[in-house]
């Protein structure tokens, strides 16, 4: 039994959707997909996909003034989700979408008052979804926090996601202002992106905002990088010996963006990040920035005769 599946109880006519895996024995069960009570396994039986198909196809022939029709397919940006779909009026299905082109092995569980409950975990392939858990909009105001962690995957891919944790804090003002097409599930939904969105540099806005800046003080110039920007976490800190490796790629990116930033706002033809051969971890992060940024011709491997495979020539338009 999982977490969205449909029962029946075996003690009676009732059926309903299985909200939570209270455990081993136990199941939390919305009947008529509002009111929960906890029922033991032994006590419900899973309703099967073909008896639901034929349940629904029958409900819509008898009532064809409650059909309702279909869903047009919506272009939604590929990413990884969390959607909260209606089942009923009021109770919603929290479900993980994968609308990505790589594996995402996630964990989820709830936050309340700091106190950490664990509520599943899964491999999504590409295009699939999974249900963690239901929620009832009149008990909106006593949601806890939904915390996901995932990590994307492909066997041969050229890219290292750093792993993900996403913290999702329920407020109403923003809420119900979430509400579209879900991906995957084509369903009308509250839907959050819980990967990271696409960067874009905007050159007009970056020299709109520093002319601001320069407004604001005299003494400010806008300046151009040096035409080598050497990445090499030794040349951006005094000390790194207590830098995790997330905080170093962050002080790394930071720094490249920074640089890439002024380079484009200051006409530049091109620059030079200067980031070591290692693992290629921090040139294909730069790659992967630099693949989605507006205003850049091209870019490949600075000399290799001064360089190696450590530096990676930008082009810009």
């Amino acid at each position: 039994m999982n977490v969205g599946d449909r029962v029946r109880l075996m003690s009676g006519r009732e059926e309903g959707i299985i909200t939570r895996i209270l455990d081993n024995n136990l199941v939390e069960v919305a009947i008529d997909n509002d009111f929960t009570i906890p029922v033991a396994k032994r006590e419900v039986v899973v309703i099967a996909a073909e008896e639901q198909k034929y349940m629904r196809q029958e409900e819509t022939t008898l009532q064809p003034s409650k059909r309702k029709e279909p869903v047009a397919p919506v272009l939604a940006a590929q990413g990884v989700y969390l959607a909260l779909v209606h089942q009923s009026e009021e109770l919603l299905a929290v479900t993980m979408i994968n609308n990505s082109d790589y594996d995402v092995l996630f964990t989820s569980g709830e936050e309340r008052e700091k106190n950490y409950r664990g509520l599943q975990n899964d491999k999504l392939a590409p295009k699939a979804t999974r249900v963690i858990t239901h929620y009832h909009l009149k008990e909106f105001e006593k949601w806890p926090n939904l915390l996901i962690q995932f990590i994307q995957h492909r066997n041969g891919s050229p890219t290292l996601f750093e792993p993900v944790v996403k913290r999702v804090q329920f407020k109403a003002s923003s809420f119900y202002k979430s509400k579209r097409t879900a991906p995957v599930l084509n369903k009308e939904a509250y839907l959050f992106q819980l990967d990271q969105k696409p960067v874009s540099v905007n050159p007009d806005k970056i020299k709109e905002q520093l002319a601001e800046a320069v407004e604001k003080s005299e003494n400010y110039k806008l300046t151009a990088p040096e035409h080598e920007v050497d990445l090499h976490i030794e040349k951006l800190v005094d000390d790194h010996s207590g830098m995790s490796n997330s905080a170093i790629i962050k002080t790394q990116l930071e720094r490249f963006q920074d640089a890439l930033d002024r380079a484009m706002a200051t006409n530049m033809h091109e620059i030079v990040f200067i980031h070591g051969a290692g693992n290629g971890v921090l040139r294909k992060e730069l790659q992967k920035i630099l693949s989605r940024t507006p205003g850049i011709k091209y870019f490949e491997d600075a000399r290799k005769e001064k360089f190696g495979y450590g530096a990676t020539l930008v082009r810009l338009k």
